[in-house]
């Protein structure tokens, strides 16, 4: 792999001083070639569909379709027209000596990014990184090998056509050795972004001898207060759960409030005609057992809790109040996303305040923990760590800082 990192590392060195209608220019023509080459891209991708059953929890992950492309491609023309971070003053001063000293954006330098069966992810990265001025060494699963060879294809073409260098995003081969050499990538590579299942983030955190960025994992709650308005929240909850299963943001665990078991029969109803098999634990079984389909009902065990079933199945768990709530949020959860279901105005702060999480809402779906609902154009993944970036990573979470200081001669006395 040292020829790909040397070439990419060189690359690195002249993505930082193209200008931002430069880079524009080839974020919009890489949203167009997305569309462009829809059957190509979807003939490559249908050859990893092939391999892998349908009822995978990662099949929906893979998947490729002309509507997704769709939305790739205007994701990247929404991060082409947001403003360039690069070169943003962060802090300015001028000391009693003279000295001018500013805080200023910079690229971060090399990008790796290691990620599973989401083709989506080569598009997405590619267009953070070259819009923050980054060089990106991507190693995609074998389950997506097809897929991510056919979009980095299309995307040396333009990179190609505008004159960039070709090593500024590299496809490395989707094998372990690939793996076990870009964790080892000391002085090529500048952070290092799992993006995946938890025991591919374990695995890089463990192995890894370059800095990491630990994202993806969500083990996600919402808990249903005793005060929740039910229309509000069978909405919500059949939202975060339904909208699309594999996606880290839905839903795992339902929380309700002891006192509302009369009201889970409603509130859990549509997601009984989506299919979702729910696991109950001891007080709301009871509650369900009879008014929700018997094929989809089952007793809960413990190691139902703190699961990411990333597929139509949920685990139930009452509580006797907030704090038990809270108290199971905290042993359970992976910090990505959690939510409250209220109208306690004092439950819903306390909620805010005390989970510890990427993102924390209130009476609104988790399924909004995404880059580009949060306005950032698009992400290379949700943080759930907490040092240089947290929550979906943008445009600024791909840069760092370097101080800037100008002088007329001063020289330190002291």
């Amino acid at each position: 792999m040292l020829d790909i990192f040397q070439a990419t590392q060189q690359a690195s060195r002249t993505l930082g001083l193209l200008s931002p209608a430069a880079i524009e220019a080839v974020l919009l023509d890489l949203a167009a070639a997305a569309v462009a080459e829809t059957p190509f891209l979807l003939a490559e991708n249908a050859k990893d569909l092939a391999l892998m059953s349908p009822d995978d929890p990662k099949y929906d992950r893979l998947q490729l379709t002309a509507a997704r492309l769709e939305g790739i491609a205007q994701d990247m023309g929404n991060v082409a027209a947001l403003p360039s971070p690069l070169g943003q003053v962060l802090s300015a001063q001028e000391l009693a000596n003279g000295l001018q000293i500013s805080k200023v954006r910079v690229p971060l330098g090399v990008v790796g990014v290691i990620y599973e069966a989401r083709p989506n992810v080569t598009f997405d990265v590619a267009a953070l990184c070259l819009k923050t001025g980054n060089a990106c060494l991507l190693k995609g699963g074998s389950d997506a090998a097809h897929s991510n060879q056919a979009i980095s294809t299309v995307i040396q073409k333009v990179l190609t056509r505008h004159g960039l260098h070709p090593a500024s995003v590299s496809l490395l081969p989707p094998d372990r050795q690939a793996t076990e050499a870009l964790l080892q990538a000391v002085g090529y590579v500048d952070v290092l972004i799992p993006r995946g299942s938890q025991s591919l983030i374990d695995y890089v955190r463990q192995h890894a001898r370059i800095p990491v960025i630990e994202t993806g994992a969500g083990i996600v709650h919402t808990y249903f207060d005793e005060t929740a308005d039910l229309a509000k929240g069978r909405a919500i909850i059949a939202n975060a759960k339904t909208r699309r299963v594999s996606v880290c943001n839905a839903l795992d665990c339902l929380l309700v409030h002891e006192a509302r078991l009369i009201d889970l029969p409603a509130l859990t109803a549509p997601l009984a005609q989506a299919g979702v098999v729910v696991y109950a634990d001891e007080r709301a079984f009871p509650a369900l057992r009879g008014l929700y389909p018997a094929a989809l009902l089952e007793q809960a065990r413990p190691a139902h809790f703190g699961t990411e079933f990333l597929s139509l199945k949920l685990a139930i768990k009452t509580v006797d109040n907030l704090e038990e709530a809270l108290a199971h949020i905290a042993a359970h959860s992976s910090r990505h996303s959690e939510a409250i279901i209220s109208e306690d105005a004092a439950h819903i702060e306390q909620f805010l305040t005390e989970v510890d999480a990427a993102a924390v809402y209130a009476n609104a779906s988790t399924a909004f923990t995404d880059g580009a609902q949060f306005g950032l154009g698009a992400e290379i993944g949700i943080s759930t760590q907490k040092l240089h970036a947290r929550g979906p990573m943008g445009l600024e979470e791909l840069t760092s800082y370097k101080w800037l200081v100008r002088g007329q001669g001063q020289v330190r006395t002291t």
